[in-house]
């Protein structure tokens, strides 16, 4: 490990994500660290630089050989978190269908922050297999949902994961003040 600390001397590897980002955005500029945030979102290479930006030390396993799976497309995700260019929008709605679950919830933490229009899959992510999604889905639905999705948030309160149910109720409740407020 060492010897690849070696090699990128400059990369914040041990400092939490936002800072790693606004070091990037200060080596490449705020265009080119949305564009490759993009790239790795869609699973493209978008150098080995930049895998270290987005992934801090986890980013040297990949780079020394470990099966990267879904991190880069994790991290690509995550740091549209903290930058953000509109031309993310597609690639984040179609990471909402992506094979791993990790991408998929990150993807709806998105769609939250940067407020996207998902209503559909949205609802349809709060029947997902992974409770963490479906827990992230509800969040989600909260702040976009009408008072037609009411019972989808309802049905979570029982739902076979014990943590999700109190999302749902945090949702209804988020919810309805919305929609008292408008």
């Amino acid at each position: 490990m060492d010897k690849k600390l070696n090699h990128h001397p400059d990369i914040p590897l041990d400092l939490p994500t936002g800072e790693r980002l606004r070091a990037a955005v200060e080596h490449y500029g705020a265009q080119t660290v949305e564009q490759r945030a993009i790239a790795l979102l869609r699973g493209e290479n978008a150098g080995k630089d930049f895998l270290l930006y987005a992934g801090g030390r986890h980013g040297l396993g990949i780079l020394d050989g470990a099966p990267a799976l879904y991190w880069p497309e994790l991290w690509g995700a995550r740091a549209l978190l903290h930058v953000w260019d509109d031309s993310a929008t597609e690639p984040v709605l179609a990471g909402l269908r992506n094979r791993a679950w990790r991408v998929r919830e990150m993807c709806l933490r998105v769609v939250l922050e940067r407020n996207l229009p998902a209503l559909d899959e949205i609802v349809a992510l709060t029947d997902d297999t992974n409770a963490r999604v479906r827990s992230a889905a509800l969040r989600a639905l909260a702040a976009q949902g009408g008072a037609e999705h009411q019972a989808v948030i309802a049905r979570h309160f029982s739902d076979r994961d014990k943590a999700v149910r109190p999302v749902a109720q945090q949702a209804r409740d988020a919810l309805a003040a919305r929609l008292a407020a408008s």
